[in-house]
């Protein structure tokens, strides 16, 4: 994960809104990033630093809720704060439920719109070491041969060499063989470690 600044995303198709979030932004410490359009926003290729996007609700193309939901799937680490003029409960619940993390009507205080980017910047900078332990789980766990995986699977419920040997068809010394191998690719110290593995990838690995 790089150590670059952290980034913010206006999206607002009102030339002086972006202008006056791109100085607050700025004068924060943080890297503003402007865009008069969700399609300019989408042709910016995903970034791998703290960011979040702040987010106009009425746009000229695909309006904020549809590029909220656009982007819900790939971009999950960078929290969405909404700003409208015409603020509705309707529009602000369909927000909220897909996960916004604040929803402010125009005009909003600076200091209300800082503390909620800074708390935006927070939850991106976990997420983001989240998936930087995940990737470096699953990157190893995807170079297993599918034989290693069947004897980490046996490992991780306890199962001995022998008894996994008998499961397996295999021998003792191969299954030795395969568990050394395993464990080397996992980078796992202990079978507490590879066990501590094997439940972070359970929910996207159904093999284990």
């Amino acid at each position: 994960m790089s150590s670059d600044k952290p980034i913010v995303f206006v999206v607002d198709d009102d030339i002086s809104v972006r202008k006056s979030l791109e100085s607050l932004i700025r004068f924060a410490g943080w890297q503003p990033q402007t865009f008069a359009s969700a399609q300019e926003f989408l042709a910016r290729p995903r970034v791998f630093v703290p960011s979040c996007l702040v987010l106009d609700v009425a746009l000229p193309d695909l309006n904020g809720l549809d590029l909220q939901e656009r982007i819900a799937a790939d971009r999950n680490e960078m929290p969405i704060i909404f700003i409208t003029g015409h603020g509705d409960v309707p529009t602000t619940v369909r927000a909220m439920k897909a996960g916004a993390l604040e929803f402010f009507t125009k005009p909003y205080g600076d200091d209300v719109m800082l503390g909620a980017i800074q708390q935006a910047i927070e939850l991106s900078r976990a997420a983001l070491r989240r998936e930087a332990e995940m990737r470096s789980i699953r990157d190893p766990y995807a170079s297993l041969t599918r034989r290693e995986r069947q004897v980490m699977a046996l490992v991780v419920r306890g199962r001995l060499n022998k008894q996994i040997g008998g499961e397996l068809g295999i021998s003792v010394v191969t299954v030795k063989l395969h568990r050394g191998n395993m464990m080397r690719k996992m980078k796992a110290d202990s079978l507490a470690e590879l066990v501590n593995m094997a439940v972070k990838l359970r929910p996207p690995e159904r093999s284990l």
